[in-house]
């Protein structure tokens, strides 16, 4: 019984800190749980663990989610400037992830022969020329700076006077009640972007794998991080965008792994795909319109503003 006791008492504890939680604050948990994020995986990253630098691209993307997300109150000056420094960051962190993806396709036992004959030793010299080049951007004073700043910003940056004049003239918005409304607003500018899914090039596709994983990276850290809603909340929101984002990344994979090597050039592109190629190629394109009409059937994100 005490233990149930102590139990209720947690979560009337945690009910009511939620409650007093407003944008601003929820806005640095979520924030500075992603410059914690980078700062975990930093030194695993710099030995070469891949999951380690793929975690810290997803702190980077997480981050980048809760600003645009947050954008009336957060986007300042000193925020342009760092993003131009986490993209510059992530260029070197991006490449080094594509040729960790591309090792591990070619490493399966489908792939692996049609990969030694068409790539061949290239493939790990591209690995360890990436790896070496992002190890030097993580090892700089840039990246070090680039933390400390973030830090300071998220803590004490400008975006916070505007945020103090909204609450002064009382303009300021609930934190749930924003939430609502952004979600639902970006939700339905994912499905308006994908409606012409089927026929989009790869560039438009790049963009609606990016607002997928925004949403998706939103819903997580409003019944994580910062637990606004109940965790079963967006699930039926959740399960479609995560399943989008994930198979416009496969199919994305896919056609880079699938490129033909330089000596094929000149020949037959289609002669060089790897085995099942166009097979595996229609599956995860309509995997991704699967999921996409589920996302576009499932409704407003929140069960109060459905219908």
């Amino acid at each position: 019984m005490k233990g149930a006791g102590q139990t209720t008492m947690q979560g009337q504890r945690q009910a009511a800190s939620t409650e007093e939680l407003d944008c601003a604050t929820a806005f640095q948990k979520i924030a500075l749980d992603c410059v914690a994020k980078v700062r975990l995986h930093h030194s695993s990253a710099c030995a070469g663990d891949a999951e380690a630098v793929h975690q810290i691209r997803v702190a980077i993307t997480r981050l980048r989610a809760a600003v645009s997300f947050f954008a009336p109150i957060t986007v300042d000056v000193e925020w342009r400037r760092l993003k131009k420094e986490l993209a510059w960051l992530n260029t070197s962190l991006g490449a080094a992830r594509d040729s960790d993806v591309l090792a591990e396709y070619a490493g399966r036992k489908r792939y692996r022969g049609w990969a030694q004959r068409m790539i061949g030793d290239d493939l790990d010299v591209h690995q360890a020329r990436d790896h070496r080049r992002m190890v030097r951007s993580l090892r700089s004073q840039r990246f070090h700076d680039l933390i400390e700043a973030m830090s300071g910003w998220i803590g004490d940056g400008p975006w916070l006077q505007r945020w103090e004049r909204k609450v002064r003239r009382k303009t300021a918005k609930p934190l749930k009640v924003y939430s609502e409304r952004q979600l639902d607003r970006w939700r339905q500018r994912l499905i308006r972007k994908g409606r012409q899914l089927e026929t989009v090039g790869a560039s438009d596709r790049h963009r609606l794998r990016i607002r997928a994983k925004r949403f998706r990276y939103m819903l997580e850290a409003l019944t994580g991080i910062v637990p606004v809603f109940d965790h079963g909340e967006f699930s039926h929101v959740h399960r479609p965008a995560k399943r989008l984002q994930r198979t416009l990344g496969d199919l994305r994979d896919l056609k880079r792994f699938a490129k033909p090597a330089p000596s094929a050039e000149g020949d037959n592109p289609g002669k060089h795909r790897p085995p099942g190629y166009r097979r595996q190629r229609q599956k995860l394109r309509s995997a991704a319109m699967s999921a996409y009409r589920s996302l576009r059937d499932a409704g407003a994100c929140c069960l109060g503003a459905r219908p």
